[in-house]
């Protein structure tokens, strides 16, 4: 890897310094000697290369100076002036030597960029474990969005379900509801007709008219037994005992009471009797 960024910068060098010497002989060789000319560009090529090798050993130790840096890259502004004053002066190709003239900072930049890399570059190990970190997050990330692409089908599930079973559960309701009010509505209109509210009366007292005001659903729960004392009571009434209670019931108002007035306000107070005894007993004293 480090070859990548180094090969290239070294090649770039040497075009730079060969092309740097030739122009600077050929272009100071008709002014002056050419060992003159010689020395001055092999003096321009040298201070460049003297600071890029400075300067890579700062690097190889983790340091920086900038005065060196920027003695080298007065170097390298240096000859691509002078690459650029030989191309503005040439009479021949002033056009291919002006191309050129840029080598010198292509150079500099190359090596630039390979200490860059080099300030940047980690070790294989390093590379391996940043692999490995990278694999483990992209790991996390997708057991992550499957965990959540399945959680959101199960609610989703789970929210159909509920709601069909609401669905169905207000349907049964409905169709109870409608039930019952089909069975209170019949035993409503049983109850307000004369013959059948009497045939009713004779079978309970629960549908007794004042009994029970209202008609509703029998709550099933725990239930206290009669005491004995009260059941022998109840079957201790004579025959004169149950005239003188529905006397004293029929005459308890002004006009006196209906027999159905009477037998409900009976059963209210407590009383127990058959209704064949009952109504024997009104006839007797009515």
């Amino acid at each position: 890897m480090r070859a990548k960024t180094v090969l290239p910068a070294v090649a770039m060098t040497a075009v730079s310094m060969v092309l740097t010497l030739a122009v600077v002989v050929m272009w100071l060789g008709t002014a002056v000697p050419w060992p003159v000319a010689l020395v001055v560009g092999l003096g321009i090529d040298g201070g460049w290369l003297a600071t890029l090798a400075y300067e890579r050993r700062l690097a190889a130790q983790g340091d920086h100076n900038r005065a060196v840096t920027a003695v080298g890259w007065s170097f390298g502004i240096l000859a691509a002036g002078v690459l650029v004053a030989h191309a503005l002066t040439a009479e021949h190709s002033a056009g291919a030597w002006l191309a050129v003239a840029w080598l010198p900072l292509a150079a500099k930049a190359l090596w630039l960029v390979h200490a860059m890399w080099e300030r940047t570059a980690l070790t294989p190990v390093a590379l391996d474990a940043i692999r490995g970190i990278q694999q483990e997050a992209r790991d996390e990330a997708a057991v992550a969005r499957a965990r959540l692409r399945a959680e959101a089908a199960t609610e989703e599930t789970r929210l159909t379900a509920v709601t069909e079973a609401g669905a169905r559960v207000a349907r049964v309701q409905a169709r109870t509801a409608q039930t019952l009010s089909s069975a209170w509505s019949t035993l409503e209109t049983a109850r307000a007709g004369e013959d059948t509210g009497r045939a009713l009366t004779s079978v309970t007292a629960r549908v007794t008219p004042g009994v029970t005001p209202h008609w509703e659903l029998p709550v099933w729960g725990p239930t206290e037994p009669l005491a004995a004392r009260s059941l022998e009571s109840a079957l201790a009434l004579t025959d004169e005992a149950l005239d003188v209670i529905v006397d004293e019931i029929r005459t308890s108002e002004t006009p006196a009471l209906s027999y159905r007035e009477m037998a409900a306000r009976f059963r209210a107070a407590g009383h127990s009797a058959s209704e064949v005894r009952l109504r024997a007993a009104w006839k007797r004293v009515a």
